[in-house]
């Protein structure tokens, strides 16, 4: 998997979760505590938000990515 291929999975993930992040939040001002989206939208962000770290905590075990050692 090249670089640019890894950084826009990464970027489109962070999309996602800043998207639903809005969307409850649109949603808690809309809806009053009538419906349930805004916790539905704040648990697809939290579920893309664990999933992200899990991803990149596999791609680190893998080899795939590499830290970069700050504080080394």
């Amino acid at each position: 998997m090249n670089d640019s291929l890894k950084t826009l999975l990464i970027v489109a993930f962070l999309i996602l979760i800043v998207w639903n992040l809005g969307a409850g939040l649109y949603y808690m001002l809309v809806d009053k505590g009538q419906s349930k989206r805004t916790v539905n939208a704040l648990t697809k962000r939290i579920a893309l938000s664990v999933a992200l770290i899990l991803l990149v905590v596999l791609a680190i075990y893998m080899g795939w990515i590499t830290p970069h050692g700050v504080g080394r």
